[in-house]
């Protein structure tokens, strides 16, 4: 059974879908961009700081679908410029430290609001 997955601890969604959605077993959560949660606000600083908040952001969503990080099973990275390859890369690895999942990265033209990183995942359901 579908179920959609919401929580006060992200950003709230900014158009016609889901934080997240769960069915047989996975948890697919949609991109999420450097938004305060509590302002929903984009946050100030580069593709370092965006990245954490992102992540921080997945991180709740996860959570709130009753799942976690070490379950998350692929990602996929959308980067402004791949020039900040090296950056995202550092702070990422510091969310996915053992057995880090699969993981797609591409440079887009433009995203949400003009941010540098916007990155989505699949991960196991509790």
């Amino acid at each position: 059974m579908k179920r959609t997955i919401s929580t006060d601890a992200a950003p709230k969604a900014i158009g016609p879908y889901s934080q997240a959605v769960t069915h047989n077993g996975l948890v697919y959560c949609s991109g999420q961009i450097p938004l305060d949660p509590v302002t929903n606000q984009l946050i100030e600083g580069d593709v370092a700081a965006q990245t954490e908040r992102v992540l921080e952001n997945l991180k709740a969503v996860l959570a709130a679908a009753g799942s976690s990080m070490d379950a998350v099973l692929k990602t996929t990275v959308f980067l402004k410029d791949m020039g900040d390859f090296p950056k995202m890369n550092e702070v990422y690895a510091r969310y996915f430290t053992a057995g880090p999942p699969a993981r797609a990265t591409v440079e887009v033209a433009r995203l949400p609001r003009d941010v540098r990183v916007e990155i989505d995942c699949i991960a196991i359901a509790a």
